[in-house]
């Protein structure tokens, strides 16, 4: 069995990540994915570069604790989680969720879930570098309330 969750520095393949989720599942019949990028923009400043740090072996557990919680909330078959750290150019590809389903409903709902808990709780620090020089990204208030949609307050007080 492939593993859930990947950190890594190197970028992946969306299409090769969903094939290898829904192949030996016969009984998939939906895949929903999310796919996030750096973007130029953030905060009202342009951004030309992103950096991502981590705690090794604390990120993973983190997140498969997460994805357990999934699989007890939502009737879903698979779950594929890779998310990138180190320095990263606008238009990099950052993170990949995808979850496979017998039907849309629970595919959908669980990805939008796990997306709400990896932007606020997952130990992950974001740099942003802008013109005015570096800065480090705060959790958003929208990504709490969106996270507590589900139950779960943040951590980020």
């Amino acid at each position: 069995m492939a593993a859930r969750v990947s950190i890594q520095h190197e970028d992946f393949d969306v299409g090769a990540e969903i094939a290898a989720l829904r192949s030996a599942d016969g009984g998939v019949g939906a895949v929903c994915s999310f796919l996030g990028t750096v973007r130029d923009r953030n905060d009202g400043s342009d951004v030309s570069a992103m950096e991502l740090e981590h705690y090794p072996g604390m990120t993973e557990k983190a997140i498969e604790a997460m994805i357990d919680d999934a699989f007890r909330r939502f009737d879903i078959r698979g779950v594929r989680v890779i998310h990138r750290v180190g320095p990263l150019k606008v238009q990099d590809q950052i993170v990949l969720v995808v979850v496979t389903s017998a039907h849309r409903g629970q595919s959908y709902q669980a990805c939008e879930f796990l997306m709400d808990y990896l932007k606020t709780q997952a130990p992950f620090w974001k740099k942003e570098s802008t013109p005015q020089g570096e800065r480090w990204v705060d959790a958003r208030v929208t990504d709490d309330a969106a996270l507590k949609r589900w139950g779960i307050e943040s951590r980020n007080g």
